[in-house]
């Protein structure tokens, strides 16, 4: 496996850093092995814990329940050997449990539910899982013996940072995962360094900014650079799914010396992605973690596709999947939902330049999943494709990819970017985690599970079609619900979306 030195100064000392690396080297040793046969025994600790900036995350309707979105990895349990624990906040309504049980083809409810073990620290305050499961010790003797009972393990998490690190060591498991010594390779400065490194096109624009001072010399120089243009966008470094965006109007920036003074004032009117997120708070974040600034790309015709890519234990890259994002927000940069496949006319472009990226980060050491984001401009006949960032962790496009691929038993062709079926077929599917109405408000999983079945929308295994709800605890509080609409064709699958959500409005 290719390597990398932890850093001295990333929170753990120097026996810590080299126990964590001989579990990821020992993983690296048996991944083959293990990961070929299907049959053998094995357990996979699965940590969906939102280890990100808590601010941000406090501004997600429903975030806390965020945590039921890898209950897709739930299906893992077709291996008739595997042991899956699964941990969270707080308990997860067996109705749930069950709905997911009950997608598994070919294996009975009972004989999955005797391999899984579900932990819950009862406790729904903000904090990350992970923090609240450190926290615990009578917790963490529990995990201890639940692995004691299966084969060899491994984390899963949503996204590695210095607490899963904590965790993997109090455990002795190593995570399949991007250390988090590594993840400044995710951020949104890092994304830049590397997409300059292999060379790709990206935005023009400024990384590694740290203060108002330096945000106002970016946007300063590139304004100059670049006298048309009309919009700018300021990027927190760990911003995620385009919370931590902003935008500012440069439409009426003086072109004189007046210019840096100009844009200083305007920095406070900048308008926020996220709901209530003001100048402070996000000067205060940019001096915490940096920041960007970069052209904001125009286009009549324009999309946000996604590559996702695998990089396994030994450094090999594999193309997963790539998608369209579904965007809204104030200026379209909040992720709602996506699309899969990406668009015909690009996928495989965008498939290439992920693949690329995801290679330059393998030499690096990074292990695990992770998605390069794209914007992509239609000029005529051709598409010219800019890269706007990286994700080292499963992101709002994993859970649904892995549910079709759970569900349908099928696999995803590199060279046509499309998803087959066994017997040949394609499958598409439109998703997202952003089905919200206030109407919505009250209605239990029982009752989701029921309105779905009466209405045929339940996942038909034979056909191969239908929808698959996540994301359900956050129905009755939040009137919030996830949804993967499964079909042959894009159109099939909006329809089995439109379906639903006409559907549920009609329950209320």
């Amino acid at each position: 496996m290719t390597g990398a030195a932890l850093a001295p100064q990333d929170g753990i000392g120097a026996a810590e850093r080299a126990r964590f690396a001989a579990l990821q080297a020992q993983f690296a040793a048996s991944y083959t092995a293990l990961f070929d046969d299907p049959g053998l025994p094995r357990t996979v600790v699965i940590v969906p814990s939102l280890s990100l900036d808590p601010e941000v995350l406090a501004k997600v309707s429903g975030v806390h329940h965020y945590e039921e979105r890898m209950l897709c990895l739930l299906l893992l349990l077709r291996m008739p050997r595997t042991r899956v624990i699964y941990l969270t906040s707080t308990a997860i309504s067996e109705t749930i449990i069950d709905y997911y049980l009950h997608l598994l083809p070919g294996v009975p409810g009972g004989h999955a539910r005797a391999r899984l073990t579900l932990l819950s620290c009862d406790d729904a305050s903000a904090a990350p899982l992970t923090q609240k499961i450190l926290a615990r010790p009578r917790l963490l003797g529990r995990l201890r013996a639940a692995l004691a009972q299966g084969g060899p393990g491994h984390l899963s998490c949503f996204t590695v940072s210095e607490l899963e690190r904590r965790l993997a060591l109090a455990l002795g498991l190593p995570i399949y995962g991007c250390d988090p010594a590594l993840s400044s390779w995710g951020s949104k400065s890092g994304s830049r360094r590397i997409f300059k490194e292999v060379g790709i096109d990206l935005p023009d624009g400024f990384e590694d900014l740290s203060d108002a001072g330096a945000l106002t010399d970016a946007l300063t120089e590139l304004k100059r650079r670049r006298p048309e243009l009309r919009k700018a966008v300021v990027k927190l470094n760990e911003g995620f799914s385009g919370e931590g965006n902003a935008i500012i109007d440069l439409s009426a920036a003086p072109d004189d010396h007046g210019l840096p003074q100009w844009l200083r004032d305007r920095l406070p009117d900048m308008a926020f992605e996220a709901r209530g997120m003001s100048w402070e708070i996000f000067e205060a974040k940019l001096r915490g973690m940096g920041g960007i600034v970069e052209e904001f790309i125009p286009g009549h015709v324009k999309q946000s596709p996604s590559a996702q890519l695998r990089i396994d234990p030994l450094g090999r890259v594999d193309a997963v999947s790539t998608h369209d994002q579904v965007l809204g927000g104030p200026s379209g940069q909040i992720f709602l939902g996506c699309r899969f496949p990406a668009d015909g006319d690009y996928r495989r472009d965008i498939q290439a330049r992920g693949m690329a990226v995801a290679e330059a980060l393998a030499r690096k050491g990074v292990i695990g999943r992770l998605g390069v984001d794209f914007i992509s401009v239609r000029d005529g006949p051709d598409w010219r494709h800019v890269a706007i960032e990286i994700n080292l962790r499963k992101g709002g496009t994993t859970h649904p990819f892995l549910m079709l691929q759970f569900l349908t038993d099928g696999r995803y062709d590199p060279g046509s970017g499309e998803f087959l079926t066994p017997a040949g077929q394609p499958r598409c599917y439109y998703a997202s985690d952003n089905l919200e109405s206030r109407a919505y408000r009250g209605l239990t999983p029982d009752d989701l599970v029921d309105i779905a079945v009466v209405n045929g929308l339940h996942f038909h295994a034979a056909a191969g079609e239908g929808v698959a709800f996540h994301l359900i605890g956050a129905l009755s509080e939040f009137g919030k619900l996830g949804v993967v609409c499964i079909g042959q064709t894009h159109v099939r699958a909006a329809e089995f979306y439109r379906r639903t959500v006409s559907v549920l409005d009609a329950a209320y």
